[in-house]
């Protein structure tokens, strides 16, 4: 897909299509979102690879990213506006935001170096509905 396209269909939420953790992540946030308007790309995908090389992210960069109003936001900052798309009292965890970013990303990371094995990527597959198939950028290459 063309980047100015890609651009348009903003928010985008990049996660690692490899991780059985991170898959089952963005079910748990697909059961808990509002008004739908989230679209979902692999960091692994063609889709990925282009937003990472717009925003200068590095290649070996495997987090989470958030991509809204043409800003890319990395690790918990994402996860913490990735909330703000969520029903119920999910947004109120935005407050944490006040938190230097260096200190979220130690709980941030810590998770994320364990992720793989909280969950194998054979035992989690995301297979989106049909309602969310269009929603998904691109397919892992």
């Amino acid at each position: 897909m063309e980047l100015e396209k890609l651009l348009n269909k903003q928010p985008i939420l990049l996660y690692d299509g490899d991780c059985g953790f991170c898959n089952k992540s963005i079910q748990f946030f697909l059961s808990r979102e509002k008004n739908n308007q989230m679209h979902f790309a692999a960091l692994q995908s063609e889709t990925g690879k282009q937003l990472k090389h717009y925003f200068e992210i590095n290649d070996k960069v495997d987090s989470m990213i958030l991509i809204k109003d043409y800003s890319a936001f990395i690790k918990s900052c994402a996860a913490l506006r990735l909330t703000l798309f969520m029903r119920g009292l999910w947004p109120v965890l935005i407050i944490f935001v006040i938190i230097p970013p260096f200190i979220r990303n130690i709980v941030y990371d810590f998770i994320a170096r364990r992720r793989k094995r909280l969950l194998k990527s054979n035992e989690i597959c995301l297979i989106p509905t049909s309602e969310n198939r269009q929603r998904f950028l691109d397919t892992i290459l």
